[in-house]
């Protein structure tokens, strides 16, 4: 059953929105004027976007895992449009409400929803797993310096340091850089000012 906070005055808008979806069964609970903190697990959240509420802050639709909202609107501004993209609305209902056209704009609203959120994990992995793989580089980087190793032979050191350790190549080769740079560091703070390393 989805959860859905619905924003709304209590007026006959707000009213027939609140029946419409419980007909088609959610579970509904309406706040008036719009609360900071949406009640856990909230699913979907229908805003009136008014003129008194443009200037609020919704941090709920900041999380990563906003919930799916779908602002509500009497008429249209620049100000009003500005307040839709600011919440990353989904969908837009215009007022007066109605039920046709309730449902389509729930579940194509849930679904663009969970395409984005779930396009930014794809784009957080990827991004985590370049990090990674650029790490491995400079770690390899500082074996072959250091130990006077090939790069086979740098990966091979940093592959079973992992598997001895149970941690991941990334992890072995952020500890690598890390000592490598304090290392480095112990050596510009031991030459003498005014001489320069060799």
């Amino acid at each position: 059953m989805l959860r859905v906070a619905v924003l709304h005055p209590d007026d006959a808008d707000g009213r027939q929105l609140t029946q419409q979806l419980q007909r088609i069964g959610c579970q509904v609970q309406a706040f008036w004027p719009p609360v900071p903190t949406l009640p856990e697990g909230t699913d979907v959240v229908f805003l009136a976007v008014q003129p008194e509420i443009t200037q609020l802050e919704f941090e709920w639709s900041k999380s990563e895992n906003a919930p799916t909202c779908i602002a509500v609107v009497t008429y249209e501004n620049p100000t009003i449009v500005e307040t839709v993209l600011r919440l990353k609305a989904k969908a837009v209902l215009p007022a007066p409400v109605r039920s046709f056209g309730l449902l389509s704009a729930l579940v194509i609203a849930r679904t663009v929803n969970s395409e984005i959120q779930s396009q930014s994990r794809r784009v957080r992995k990827l991004e985590s797993k370049l990090a990674g793989a650029r790490q491995i580089v400079e770690a390899k980087n500082i074996l072959m310096r250091t130990r006077n190793v090939s790069e086979g032979q740098a990966y091979d050191l940093i592959r079973d340091q992992a598997m001895s350790k149970r941690v991941t190549t990334e992890d072995i080769a952020g500890a690598i850089i890390n000592a490598n740079e304090i290392l480095s560091m112990g050596v510009v703070s031991a030459v003498p000012k005014g001489e320069d390393l060799p």
